[in-house]
């Protein structure tokens, strides 16, 4: 057996099954992934697939077994991959980051420039998607580390850690009623307005929809998306009052022509949390990035919290 095989295996996987679509990925021909995996099978004597002719049908239940051992063996080949990298090449390298649309435009920059400054031959990329989307592209190994509200902590292959906390605000335009401090602002009251907010799965929406189901009110949402200084913008054209988060108005002009207004005591508040592989190594450099996010993130707490996550995957860490 081979790591060719172990990879073309676990890639088959990730590609729903598709040989055609494994193959493209790893650059090489279906008739060599299908040989490739059924060699291994026979020099393991199980079958990981169950077929239909010549196609993967499902994972078989010792294939299950097959493919946690080969997650293993392949995310310590990286390991070692890093752990070289990481004294041949001390300040040097590149780094991924995988995080939603609100912590790339208005928390990243700074810590991200900072990096720079400290590590000026680290090449720095950044993966937007999702909450979903940042925990797969750490589950695929795609990202060193992920920065998201939500769902990082619902995932058992991923350890997690709270990395900040953060409040919604309303913004409105001047002169809407609701920019007057001295009005009273509560569900009944923001649900009397068209809403403009952010889509289900982005920037603590979940918080702000449990917290009018919970009044039993439903609010009217006029507009969502995924991106502040959209809803900004729709404010600002009078579509309804905006839900964002606070990180979102405090940069000097984010709020021309606008009002804010705390909102945390209607909604809560929120927790980022920044995310990673569980059982990877991480660069010097990941370490740094973390520390510049939150300070009390030191690379003793973040590697204690690895340690405990490798030794007991159901622990607390997450």
């Amino acid at each position: 057996m081979n790591l060719h095989q172990f990879r073309f295996v676990q890639e088959a996987v990730r590609r729903g099954l598709n040989l055609t679509e494994t193959a493209r990925a790893l650059y090489t021909s279906q008739p060599g992934v299908s040989k490739a995996i059924l060699e291994l099978e026979e020099e393991l004597g199980v079958d990981i697939f169950v077929r239909h002719g010549k196609r993967l049908r499902q994972v078989t239940d010792p294939g299950h077994h097959v493919l946690r051992s080969i997650d293993i063996i392949l995310r310590e080949v990286a390991n070692l991959k890093r752990i070289g990298e990481e004294y041949s090449q001390q300040d040097s390298g590149r780094l991924s980051i995988a995080t939603t649309h609100t912590q790339a435009r208005y928390v990243l920059p700074g810590p991200v420039g900072e990096l720079r400054r400290l590590y000026p031959k680290v090449d720095v990329s950044l993966h937007q998607g999702t909450p979903e989307q940042v925990a797969q592209m750490l589950l695929d190994h795609s990202a060193d580390v992920g920065l998201a509200t939500e769902s990082l902590n619902n995932f058992e292959e991923l350890v997690t850690l709270p990395c900040y906390e953060w409040q919604h605000v309303i913004v409105v335009p001047q002169g809407h009623p609701l920019a007057v401090d001295s009005s009273e602002l509560t569900l009944p009251v923001l649900a009397s307005h068209p809403l403009v907010s952010y889509q289900a799965a982005f920037a603590g929406r979940r918080r702000v929809d449990e917290a009018f189901a919970a009044a039993g009110i439903t609010p009217r949402v006029a507009l969502e998306a995924i991106d502040s200084d959209v809803i900004k913008t729709y404010v600002r054209c009078g579509l309804g009052v905006g839900v964002v988060a606070e990180m979102a108005v405090r940069e000097p002009g984010a709020l021309e022509g606008l009002v804010s207004r705390p909102a945390g005591h209607l909604f809560g508040t929120n927790t980022t949390r920044v995310a990673f592989r569980r059982g990877v190594f991480l660069r010097h450099y990941v370490h740094a990035l973390v520390s510049l996010l939150a300070p009390e993130l030191t690379p003793e707490v973040i590697d204690a919290a690895m340690t405990q996550a490798t030794s007991s995957p159901l622990g607390d860490a997450t």
